[in-house]
Order: C-alpha cells, then sequence, then structure tokens
C-alpha cells in the first residue's frame, strides 16, 4: 500500500500564537455578553451557545498551552520529546465537548416538558454578534487547524459553535414570527445531536495515537510482507508500527538474515524501503541470525518475555 505524502500548511509558532491569542481573548468577551443576554431573555439555548462558546475559549486556551509545550525539545524525562501534547490536548477538548453536548441534551429535553417564554430579539441580535465572532476565530486558527490535531480540535469547537448560533437565529426568528416556544429547547438539542456527531468523527484518530496504533493510512501486513520480501531477509518478527506523533510514523522490527546476507546491505535497503514506500523515516532494527533468532516471534507484537531465551 503506498503512502500518502501529505502537504502540510505550516504556521510560523509566533504568528500562531498570536492567532490564538487573539481568538481567546474575543470568545472570552463574547461569552460573557450572550450569558447576560441570554438570562435577560431567558433563552437556553442562547445560554447553552454561551456555555459553548466558553468551552471554545477554554479550548484555545488548552490547545494554546499545548503547542509551546510540544516545541520543548527532548530531554532526560521526555526521550521522545514533547509532541504528544498537542494529541492529549485535543482529547481533553473532545472529551469536553462529549459532556457539554450531553448537559445540553438533557438541559433541552427538561425545557420540552416545560417550554418557556423567550424574547426573540435578544436572541437573534446577540446569536448573530457571536455568529460574527465565531466565524473570525475559526478564520484565525484554520491553517493552523490542517496541520494539527489539537488545533483541529480546538477549530472544531468554534465551528460547531458558529453552526449552533445559527441555528439559535433561526430559532429566534421563528419565536418572533409564530412564537413557537419549543423551537428553543428543539434547537438545543440539534446543537447537542451535532457536537455528538462531530466529536465521534473526530476523537477516535486521537484516541488510536495515544493508544499506539499503527497509522489508519498504512497497513501492516503491508509493510511487513515488503520488508520480508527483500533480497537477504530471511523473517520479519516482533515488527511494531505506531505514530510517535500525528504526523511522524515509526517502526521497529527484528530481522532475521539469510546466511550469506550483508548485514550492512540488508539494513540499508530496509531503511531505504521504509522511507521511499511508506514515509517511515523513524525506524530500530535489530538484525538477528538463524541460529539466534528470538523463540516463538510473532510477525507483528510480541509473545516471548525473556529476552535471553533464544534457540540454539
Amino acid at each position: 500500500m503506498p503512502h500518502d505524502h501529505h502537504h502540510h500548511h505550516h504556521v510560523d509558532p509566533a504568528s500562531g500564537d498570536r492567532r490564538v491569542f487573539a481568538a481567546v481573548a474575543v470568545n472570552f468577551a463574547l461569552t460573557f455578553v450572550q450569558i447576560v443576554a441570554g438570562v435577560l431573555s431567558g433563552s437556553l439555548a442562547l445560554i447553552a451557545d454561551a456555555i459553548h462558546n466558553l468551552s471554545d475559549a477554554i479550548s484555545l486556551v488548552i490547545a494554546f498551552a499545548a503547542r509551546r509545550i510540544a516545541r520543548r525539545p527532548a530531554d532526560a524525562s521526555m526521550t521522545f520529546g514533547y509532541g504528544r501534547a498537542e494529541v492529549v490536548a485535543a482529547l481533553i477538548n473532545y472529551t469536553t465537548l462529549i459532556v457539554i453536548a450531553f448537559y445540553l441534551a438533557a438541559e433541552g429535553v427538561n425545557r420540552l416538558m416545560d417550554p418557556p417564554e423567550v424574547q426573540g430579539w435578544i436572541v437573534v441580535v446577540v446569536a448573530a454578534i457571536a455568529l460574527v465572532v465565531d466565524t473570525v476565530t475559526a478564520l484565525l486558527i484554520y491553517r493552523m487547524s490542517k496541520d494539527s490535531v489539537n488545533m483541529r480540535a480546538a477549530f472544531l469547537h468554534n465551528l460547531m459553535d458558529a453552526m449552533g448560533s445559527v441555528a439559535v437565529i433561526i430559532g429566534g426568528t421563528l419565536i418572533l414570527l409564530y412564537d413557537w416556544r419549543l423551537v428553543d429547547p428543539i434547537v438545543t438539542l440539534m446543537i447537542a445531536g451535532y457536537i455528538l456527531w462531530h466529536t465521534g468523527r473526530e476523537v477516535g484518530p486521537v484516541i488510536r495515537i495515544l493508544m499506539l496504533g499503527s497509522p489508519t493510512s498504512l497497513a501492516a501486513e503491508d509493510v511487513l510482507a515488503e520488508m520480508g520480501a527483500l533480497e537477504g531477509v530471511d523473517e520479519i518478527h516482533h515488527m511494531h508500527l505506531w505514530q510517535m506523533g500525528e504526523h511522524e510514523t515509526s517502526l521497529e522490527a527484528h530481522v532475521v538474515l539469510d546466511e550469506d546476507a550483508s548485514p550492512r546491505d540488508v539494513k540499508s535497503a530496509l531503511k531505504a524501503l521504509l522511507v521511499e514506500r511508506f514515509g517511515i523515516t523513524h525506524s530500530v532494527l535489530e538484525l538477528e541470525s538463524t541460529s539466534d533468532r528470538c523463540c516463538d516471534a510473532l510477525p507483528i507484537g510480541h509473545a516471548c518475555h525473556d529476552p535471553t531465551h533464544r534457540h540454539a
């Protein structure tokens, strides 16, 4: 299976930090305005949108901190570096979205049973302001979201909030025109469902990285087969394929050499194959002879827990 070489849209770190900081500031200001307007108008949908917007601001703070941490170089306590800080931040933000969605759903159901009066004009005006701010925020971090799962989570927070504002505007307009009070909790439930749908699609790849799963763009069986077919290779086993970060795939494997194979040539050929065919630039290969191969070795993963136990 050929490796897809992605073209990443890098943004200067300092410029990116300034964009995120600006987005944080406008979102905190908007949250305050929305909460006040929601209390005055009695609109659950507007308060719900404000709470979601607060989560956007917090998600941006988390994303900002993770960006700074991820740039730290590797050290003795973190020998792989700090790059996964952004993946952890993404998981936190997606988890927060899920919790908020269930909360909004519960509140929406309660309001369906007893829909309150809502001053639609306040809802429409403030939600329109929120839509403008959410759109500006999303544009500020859009380019960064293409290259970072961390910023993608923060971007989705704001994109979904913008969609929520559109739904609130529609709901407020219907209240103004037809006094249909049920539209407020219905809109709230729609926002909750939309959040859950998007988050469910995005959280899986984040968990996969943290669980050391192989990248979805590569089939481990294909990598194993092509490595094993290389001249001078008798067998490949104990292979592990995982993502160190969102854009860096790593591999380790034990390579059993043919009797007359050159260890240096086989290792160089395998390294070249992994880079050119699969885009794997970080690989660790342990070379073995047929008389010194691992016992009970699995092609993928490992089963022999005693490293000194070898076939004679």
